[in-house]
């Protein structure tokens, strides 16, 4: 697989879809400039979902907090020790190589699936059930919030 062939989530915004494409475009002649552009991707999206974009840890334990998988966390840290701690915005690592930047590709998409797609997809299913389910389901929160 090349890096070539990874679409970015459709789900993503514009803005980041742009940056993960230019990605893709230059990633076979230099990885670490696509790396450095994912980087990007991420900070980006971390802001979108309402982080400060600034310390990307920081901001992961934030939406892990809020319901990013920890596996998400987890091969967040997988690429920082393996590109020698250099998950930072506006970085070039001088050891990122391919394979870096493929995970790299793979964590913008998994972060944006889970945080932006997979709600997404629940809303409109959760919206399309009848109005007397949607009362129902309603009446039995508001009790459950009672005998709390």
């Amino acid at each position: 697989m090349t890096a070539y062939d990874i679409k970015p989530n459709s789900d993503l915004p514009e803005h980041i879809q742009a940056l993960f494409n230019e990605a893709r475009e230059i990633a076979e002649l230099s990885p670490k400039g696509a790396a450095a552009l994912l980087r990007l991707c991420i900070q980006h999206l971390c802001k979108e979902l309402g982080e400060s974009g600034k310390k990307i840890d920081k901001d992961i334990a934030s939406l892990v907090s809020k319901g990013l998988n920890p596996l998400v966390q987890k091969a967040l840290d997988v690429v920082r020790v393996v590109g020698n701690e250099a998950v930072h915005p506006g970085e070039i690592n001088l050891d990122d190589d391919k394979g870096i930047a493929i995970k790299l590709f793979g964590l913008v998409n998994l972060i944006s699936e889970q945080m932006i797609s997979h709600p997404k997809h629940v809303e409109a299913l959760y919206g399309d059930l009848p109005e007397d389910k949607l009362k129902g389901i309603e009446q039995r929160n508001n009790k459950a919030l009672e005998t709390k």
